[in-house]
């Protein structure tokens, strides 16, 4: 068995892209492989900020040979169809075989194709799959020459240099960063193909600074080490723990912990190849910024880690940068040069946060009417004003404080004109609660202009205020009423308005607070400013909301069919009672008694469905009591006549585990009426009633549920 190494050597390429290029490099490969019946035991794909390495491992030196059959014409046809069979298949006449149906004799080609190399297969299809390795972004440079400064051309990636009168010819490749050089090999010997210009060979090379020359490497393993040797750590993981570990041990020294941030260490991991964790200080006057800015700052322009006091959980005046060098002065001049850059950025910041507070918050509302937020939707001013006033509705609705809600709403978008918030724009709302403190607004207030954007996402924590609720559900509410009456809303292939966010968060907000109010009236409350009507807004949020609840309660156990059975009835649109009726519905039905309830009623359907379809007319469950002669039908009768006088008090009273005990009730009768009555009898009268008395079980079900969405 032969084992495969491949190595793309280019300029650097983006952290950002690393990860996916490397699992789309194997996907390619390994694909092409199957495809021609090369099967292997194993494969690893690696990605550093120079170049993407594929080992693949167990592979045959060569294909399996294959024997194939094709049907051909019948003997006796038409010579062009037998000429034109014989091209297809690549065959002669005389090799083709004869053989017999009931039609007659036919021409049958045996085609015997001989394994190839696993070698030159390799070879034959890596440019292919190369061009077709998908990038975000790339760039397109000369194939052989390269342009420079001046006009000149210089030999790049082994090309030999135009003399000084000769046109360059260019033959432009796409790739995410110019690529230097391509190493192949199987079982240590190089696969030789030529891709954008470079021809494979057997050698990479190391460290930008750290090492020099080539290196020559034969598999996998020497590989590696030699790599290691020449400073490049090779498996993204590897560098990501040795950054964690370095912060960790570097900011204990100093009696501080690193705060966490997972997108920085994955993104610095791609920026390094040989990771060394320094320390730095942050100047005292820039102290007093607030602490959101000076890390946004820090991750953003120069992707250093924020360090705090472990003790106090306050921010500390030290910052952890990863550089890629080991200095002979142990990073005294990294640090040095560092530090001076982050003295300029926080200068700018500090400068945006000193004049930002000249200007109150309240004062900086009108400025957003030159903010346009949809052009259907009118500015974030026009905004402000509807979320103003469906927060002070929601507010009555769940027990908040109506004049801080509107006023929070008031003030939520301000900082939207702040210099800080032009700057970083991922601190909106995190500046408005700055800004409004400093403003002298209350405590709730200014935590609900923070608060108001959350949750971003399943993890991220909410708020513990009802004001800032009533904000939350404002905001997102006025977005999804807004988008879906102007024809704004999500497809299957695309979602840019984040609409599908916005219903997850309120769904959130809703359950896990405990939030009681009618989902239909706050859709139709926020689609009053809209030249909409609101009874089609609603109908077409409303089956929306459903497939977000989904979402939302699948990690939880949640049926989705069962979420469909209660949301169809059309009655329900507080959400908290509807997660509780699934609950409930969902602990009934692993009884004995409720899935052989539902077995009933989908037999009842069935014979419903069938029955009304033949007799053209629909069964709607007025039962002649007097018409009932047998024991059976009586007992059922009855035991439905109890369901329903105990099912609607109990469902009233939100009490749904008694409307299910109630339920449970039928399941005996249910089965009895089945066993020993035939429904279709001879007499159109009592199979009238009889049928009737179907609709009246279909129906008692439906105040619990519309059992036909129920799967099982």
């Amino acid at each position: 068995m032969s084992d495969l190494l491949l190595e793309l050597f280019s300029e650097e390429i983006p952290a950002r892209m690393q990860a996916q290029a490397a699992k789309d490099l194997e996907r390619l490969v390994v694909g092409a492989l199957s495809d021609r019946g090369l099967l292997f035991e194993g494969v690893k794909a690696f990605a550093g900020p120079r170049r993407l390495t594929l080992a693949v491992a167990g592979l045959p030196a060569k294909q399996p040979d294959v024997s194939e059959e094709k049907k051909g014409p019948r003997v006796g046809a038409p010579d062009q169809a037998i000429k034109g069979f014989l091209r297809s298949a690549g065959v002669r006449l005389e090799d083709c075989e004869t053989r017999s149906d009931a039609k007659g004799e036919f021409y049958v080609a045996v085609i015997n194709l001989k394994g190839r190399a696993t070698a030159d297969v390799i070879a034959e299809f890596l440019p292919d799959v190369l061009a077709k390795l998908p990038w975000p972004k790339s760039m397109r440079w000369p194939q052989g020459r390269v342009m420079v400064s001046g006009g000149a051309l210089i030999g790049r990636m082994g090309f030999n240099t135009a003399t000084p009168n000769e046109p360059p010819t260019f033959a432009p490749v796409r790739w995410v960063r110019p690529l230097h050089s391509i190493l192949c090999t199987l079982d240590g010997e190089v696969v030789s193909f030529t891709f954008a210009g470079v021809t494979s060979g057997n050698r990479t090379r190391g460290h930008r600074f750290l090492s020099s020359g080539e290196i020559e490497v034969k598999r996998f393993e020497d590989y590696a080490k030699k790599l290691h040797a020449a400073h490049v750590v090779l498996d993204a993981q590897e560098r990501k723990a040795i950054i964690f570990e370095g912060v960790k041990s570097a900011a204990f020294v100093h009696g501080l912990e690193m705060i966490p941030d997972e997108g920085l260490l994955d993104e610095v991991a791609g920026l390094a190849e040989w990771p060394v964790v320094l320390i730095g200080a942050i100047e005292d006057q820039f102290m007093d910024v607030p602490p959101e800015i000076l890390q946004t700052a820090m991750r953003t322009h120069q992707k250093y880690f924020s360090l705090r006091d472990p003790a106090t959980g306050k921010f500390a005046n030290r910052f952890a940068l990863v550089a890629n060098m080991v200095a002979e002065d142990g990073g005294k001049q990294i640090v040095a040069g560092n530090e001076r850059v982050l003295r300029a950025r926080l200068s700018d910041a500090k400068f945006f946060w000193d004049q930002d507070r000249k200007t109150q918050l309240e004062d900086r509302v009108a400025a957003l009417a030159g903010i346009v937020f949809h052009a259907k939707l009118g500015t974030q001013y026009e905004r402000v004003e509807r979320i103003e006033a469906l927060a002070g509705e929601i507010a009555a609705q769940i027990g908040a404080d109506v004049k801080k809600a509107k006023r929070a709403a008031r003030l939520a978008k301000a900082d939207l004109t702040s210099g800080v918030v032009g700057e970083f724009p991922e601190l909106q709302g995190v500046m408005g609660r700055y800004y409004a403190l400093n403003d002298g607004e209350d405590a709730e207030v200014a935590d609900a202009v923070r608060d108001h954007y959350k949750p971003q996402g399943p993890n991220d924590p909410l708020s513990t205020s009802r004001v800032s609720w009533s904000v939350a559900l404002a905001d997102k509410l006025d977005t999804l009423v807004g988008m879906f009456a102007n024809g704004e809303r999500p497809t299957g292939s695309g979602d840019p308005y984040a609409l599908r966010r916005a219903a997850l968060g309120i769904i959130r907000i809703s359950i896990e607070k405990d939030l009681r109010f009618s989902i239909k009236e706050m859709c139709d409350w926020a689609a009053t400013p809209f030249k909409a009507a609101t009874t089609s807004v609603s109908d077409d949020l409303l089956p929306f909301f459903a497939d977000r609840l989904k979402v939302a309660l699948r990690d939880k156990g949640a049926r989705h069919d069962l979420i469909d059975a209660v949301f169809s009835l059309g009655n329900e649109f507080d959400l908290v009672r509807l997660r509780n009726r699934v609950e409930a519905l969902q602990a009934f039905l692993k009884t004995d008694d409720g899935a052989n309830l539902l077995a009933g009623y989908k037999r009842a359907a069935n014979i419903l469905k069938a029955e009304e379809k033949k007799d053209g007319k629909a069964y709607i469950g007025e039962v002649e009591e007097g018409q009932l002669a047998e024991p059976a039908e009586r007992a059922l009768f009855a035991a439905l006549s109890v369901a329903r006088a105990a099912t609607m008090p109990a469902l009233a009273a939100e009490d749904f585990a008694g409307a299910m005990r109630t339920m449970a009730g039928l399941r005996a009768p249910v089965d009895a009426f089945f066993d020993k009555v035939k429904v279709n009898a001879d007499d159109p009268k009592v199979r009238a009633n009889r049928l009737n008395l179907l609709a009246s079980l279909r129906a008692t079900l439906l105040q619990v549920a519309d059992f036909s969405k129920i799967e099982g």
